[in-house]
């Protein structure tokens, strides 16, 4: 199911990231918390009278020094031109209509985008007379709002709701892969080459996302949808960043996907948009394979592949269980080996294991655990059950669950993955006691 995408734009401190929390104030896909990835644009998946989609909280703009206001507006601007269903353009109701209100009010009418004209920091009726200042952009309808104490904010989000487009389901029910990876690092080749492959049948469908094109490929009698995410590398315009774009498309394909083939490329190393795109991926709970793209010419194959994923294991710690596969998209070297290793990860990510085997398991490895004491008493776990798939999520019931830290989270999660394999897919654990709060950890 693809979601919308609801982008919130606004110069410095008109209280964007205030909004953006109270819009997401439930859900826990922040992918600000992941290695790699930056502080000034931040993605949360979100709810509202049942409908769901993305929001995005974008870097505020910048009033000094002149030379940099145009160049930062329009590269936020073009970014919610580009990747938002709808776009919120947020306002400061205390500190009036500004020029760079104005600018960035132009470009955002001119993208043809559905837009919410959002004035903040209004706390009651009467400060409502702030309003009449911003009509001088030309909105229609304004709606105000306070971020902070939540006056005006159910209208808000009633209207707002109201413009998303609808959840496309997708009736295909196909494994769905999605080529993530920055710019330039083979991913159109991978996705050339895996169509063109003999034994491999391809037939057109339509794209649930403007973004993406998608294919039927059927390898050897199992079919698979490819989400082809290569042509963010062609979106270069002036002004505008595209190490940030690709990061903005890759969410909406892996949103989408089961499996996503992170492609690196094996002549540069791992580098922080890697890290980022992996980083998104493991933060939606989706199974991947490291792909090192461009082996044929790399010249001393067992130093380099060593080298490599020893940089792997450091920079991608946080998606230790991922495979990783050396290939060459061009001269279409071992790319027929990424399907098995898919058919793998998609039934570890199906996996559901029974009560009764895991705690038989979970006995012996808590006889080897030193626990700690919590406030001077003993604490206990209990038993441990899976509470659901794709990703496997499991349930440690303990009488404290403040004392289970996160080096006997990890353990556990070490344990678990030796045992009962879980290969290429994230698993999450959950600490809960009863009456008590369920604490999150994801490996």
């Amino acid at each position: 199911m693809a979601k919308p995408i609801v982008v919130i734009v606004g110069r410095q401190n008109v209280g964007k990231s205030t909004l953006f929390n109270r819009m997401t104030r439930t859900y826990s896909a922040i992918v600000e918390s992941i290695p790699g990835v930056t502080r000034d644009r931040n993605y949360l998946d979100a709810e509202w009278e049942g409908k769901k989609f993305i929001v995005v909280d974008t870097g505020g703009f910048y009033a000094e020094p002149p030379g940099d206001i145009f160049s930062q507006i329009k590269e936020h601007a073009m970014f919610a031109i580009d990747e938002g269903d709808v776009i919120i353009h947020l306002f400061d109701g205390k500190d009036g209509l500004t020029p760079s209100d104005v600018e960035l009010s132009w470009l955002l009418r001119s993208s043809g985008k559905k837009i919410l004209w959002v004035v903040n920091k209004i706390d009651s009726p009467k400060h409502e007379e702030r309003l009449y200042n911003f009509y001088k952009i030309g909105a229609e309808e304004l709606w105000p709002v306070s971020a902070l104490t939540g006056y005006g904010y159910d209208d808000f989000m009633d209207k707002l709701v109201s413009l998303l487009p609808a959840c496309v389901e997708e009736k295909i029910d196909y494994p769905k892969i999605a080529v993530v990876g920055r710019p330039n690092v083979g991913k159109s080749t991978l996705i050339n080459t895996l169509i063109g492959k003999k034994r491999m049948i391809v037939s057109p469908v339509p794209g649930t996302t403007r973004d993406s094109v998608d294919s039927i490929c059927t390898y050897y009698g199992r079919s698979y949808m490819l989400i082809d995410t290569a042509g963010i590398r062609k979106k270069n315009r002036a002004g505008y960043s595209i190490e940030r774009f690709s990061v903005a498309r890759a969410i909406r394909s892996i949103n989408r996907c089961d499996v996503a083939l992170i492609v690196l490329d094996a002549t540069e190393g791992i580098v922080e948009q890697d890290q980022r795109i992996a980083g998104i991926v493991e933060n939606y709970g989706k199974g991947a394979i490291f792909l090192l793209n461009k082996w044929d010419i790399i010249d001393t194959h067992e130093d380099s592949y060593k080298k490599l994923t020893e940089e792997i294991k450091r920079k991608m710690w946080f998606m230790y269980y991922v495979p990783v596969l050396t290939v060459s998209a061009l001269e279409k070297k071992r790319v027929a080996k990424i399907f098995p290793i898919i058919d793998e990860i998609i039934k570890e990510r199906k996996t559901r294991i029974p009560t009764a085997d895991l705690n038989s398991y979970f006995r012996e490895i808590i006889t080897k655990m030193s626990l700690p004491l919590y406030k001077g008493k003993p604490v206990k776990l209990y038993y441990i059950t899976q509470v659901k798939t794709e990703p496997p999520a499991f349930v440690l019931f303990t009488n404290y669950p403040a004392a289970i830290k996160e080096s006997y989270m990890r353990y556990m999660e070490k344990v678990l993955r030796d045992h009962f394999q879980f290969k290429g897919t994230p698993v999450r654990i959950f600490i809960k006691a009863r009456g008590r709060k369920i604490r999150e950890k994801k490996d």
